[in-house]
């Protein structure tokens, strides 16, 4: 599939739940959330339907999110169908870590690290913007870095291609942490991404005083590692630009959405809601639903694609969080 702007789409996010066990301030910032009704939720047979439907499209990599997806019942089943699709040749689930050394199932030891490998899971995205306890809490309202931590050891030791860390950038915040992050990374063997700050919550969420930029980032890496390397050649699925640290070597990426004037470039992706929502773009109002074109009783796989299609053909050129804009989602509801 290809876009009016020359945009390859071949990699869907789908979002499994609106649910999450944290209260991150930039995704979900209040307890008062109002979860969608049941009914509202696709099926798991339903989003394998599109899974399905859009490799036969093109669509050849697969990103399962939340909200926390671990917190669905049967998530593993589903995530395990996903590599049983033709097409499919990558699978990566996004996590806030802290349910990977909780049991997988009732009646085995075996941790959720261990079975998402086991269900053909490639890459693991975890997000980790402190590595201070008291910060922690404070951030995703919740006191739970010990078992994130254990959660990034055990997803190293299963031997995933990729463990990233997602550290989002919040000035008075992190910023003195930027180092800590790195060492971390370095000594668990995970690629460390740093990702500004978008309003994709509220318009409050984003603002000169807490927004740091991926510039501002790199000037203190360098400060104390020196020059980076650029790596124009080294890509994960998304919009990172990485680079090497001298003398280690170690890799790190930068994302940034507001700065960066040519992120929408390479751009490969669209987003599906779990209430059924496809969303041809992070940063833009325009959602489609999906969930009514599969609830209905004739539909055909035919008509599913023509959907998809159409759904493209709609991509923007840029996203808008430069232009003012008001958040219509919170993140938690659009997928991470």
């Amino acid at each position: 599939m290809e876009d009016r702007y020359g945009h390859r789409i071949s990699y869907l996010r789908v979002s499994i739940t609106d649910r999450c066990n944290e209260r991150c301030h930039y995704c979900m910032p209040t307890e008062d959330q109002q979860w969608l009704p049941r009914e509202e939720v696709l099926s798991y047979e339903e989003m394998l339907r599109v899974v399905r439907v859009g490799a036969e499209l093109g669509i050849s990599k697969i990103r399962v999110t939340g909200g926390e997806p671990l917190t669905r019942k049967n998530a593993l089943s589903f995530i395990s169908e996903l590599k049983t699709i033709d097409g499919i040749e990558e699978v990566g689930i996004s996590t806030n870590g802290t349910l990977l050394t909780r049991r997988a199932y009732p009646d085995s030891d075996q941790h959720y690290a261990s079975a998402l490998r086991q269900a053909g899971v490639d890459t693991v995205n975890i997000s980790l913007d402190t590595l201070d306890r008291e910060a922690y809490h404070k951030a995703t309202g919740r006191d739970l870095l010990d078992q994130v931590v254990a959660g990034i050891q055990a997803a190293v030791a299963e031997g995933f291609d990729k463990v990233k860390l997602n550290a989002v950038l919040m000035r008075h915040r992190n910023e003195h942490e930027i180092w800590d992050l790195i060492e971390f990374a370095r000594e668990q063997g995970c690629l460390l991404r740093f990702i500004e700050l978008m309003p994709v919550s509220t318009s409050e969420v984003l603002s000169e005083e807490n927004f740091m930029s991926t510039g501002e980032a790199r000037k203190l890496i360098e400060f104390k590692y020196g020059a980076l390397q650029p790596l124009p050649d080294f890509k994960t699925n998304g919009p990172a630009s990485y680079y090497e640290l001298p003398d280690t070597g170690q890799r790190i990426g930068f994302i940034g959405a507001m700065t960066n004037f040519h992120f929408c470039e390479t751009c490969n992706k669209l987003r599906l809601t779990c209430d059924g929502k496809l969303r041809p773009c992070l940063g833009s109002h325009l959602e489609f639903d999906m969930r009514q074109v599969l609830r209905e009783p004739d539909m055909t796989d035919e008509d599913v694609k023509r959907f998809f299609l159409n759904v493209v053909d709609s991509k923007p050129e840029q996203h808008d969080f430069r232009d003012q804009y008001q958040p219509n989602r919170r993140m938690i509801a659009i997928g991470g």
